[in-house]
């Protein structure tokens, strides 16, 4: 098995082995993934196809962008991520910047080598095991995301999707989500009505013929946070969701869970 990390900032996930491909997910900074289809030697200009450790999605990534992690460093893994807006950090001595939520689980002392590569961190180190589900941090970290644009496979505060959004948020409490909306919704707790939710449940929502497409995480019984063109705060009912500027009803409401453990 050969490991391997993105070593920039975000790395594009495409459905098939070329630029011009779909974005399907995205793999972030420090991140690990296995390879399994392509040269295991990464070499340059090429496409290797890959499975992400966190959530096991599949794809194509650009070679150039990765590194290879040996195993036993990979297999020392922890949860830490960059906790600030921007994060600074230096490779090989200049200058680039994380953004929040990426994995710097392969690191110790704030240092990492790889390859020639050589990291120093210089940010907020966060440690997911210790934060607590709570409203205000929930609505502390939801927020951050606020405004940031709807990028379809995206998953960092640049450019997310819903299904993205909602997983950075719970990473963040050290509860691993999988990928799609639809993967999601087969986890946790149900809850029945909406009157009985609190603020971190999640809600799904289907299209006409009943598949699950669309996910956000509840402020209250009245309000969801979630990606839609924007992150932005709307307006929930037992029907659905209600643009809080135009009055439309953009999404029928299908189930709320919880995953808190409670």
């Amino acid at each position: 098995m050969t490991f391997i990390t993105a070593i920039v900032a975000v790395v594009p996930i495409r459905a098939e082995a070329a630029h011009q491909s779909e974005m399907v997910s995205q793999l972030l900074f420090g991140e690990l993934a296995e390879i399994i289809e392509g040269n295991p030697l990464l070499v340059t200009g090429s496409f290797v196809k890959i499975k992400t450790q966190f959530d096991g999605y599949e794809g194509w990534c650009q070679a150039a962008q990765l590194a290879r992690v040996p195993e036993a460093l990979a297999i020392q893994f922890t949860a830490e991520i960059a906790g600030g807006f921007l994060n600074p950090i230096q490779v090989n001595g200049t200058n680039m910047q994380l953004p929040f939520g990426v994995s710097l689980g392969l690191f110790k002392d704030q240092q990492l080598n790889l390859e020639g590569y050589q990291f120093t961190y210089q940010g907020q180190l966060i440690h997911p095991e210790n934060n607590l589900l709570t409203t205000e941090k929930i609505k502390e970290i939801a927020t951050l995301f606020l405004n940031t644009p709807y990028l379809w496979g995206g998953r960092t505060l640049f450019g997310i999707d819903c299904s993205g959004f909602v997983q950075q948020v719970y990473r963040y409490f050290n509860i691993a989500l999988p990928r799609d909306a639809y993967q999601q919704a087969e986890l946790g707790s149900d809850i029945a009505f909406l009157a009985e939710s609190k603020c971190g449940d999640l809600a799904f929502f289907d299209n006409p013929s009943g598949k699950i497409t669309h996910v956000g995480i509840l402020l209250s019984e009245s309000q969801i946070i979630h990606a839609s063109g924007k992150v932005r705060i709307d307006s929930i009912d037992q029907a659905g969701i209600l643009n809080t500027d135009t009055g439309e009803r953009t999404h029928s409401l299908r189930l709320i869970k919880r995953y808190s453990g409670e």
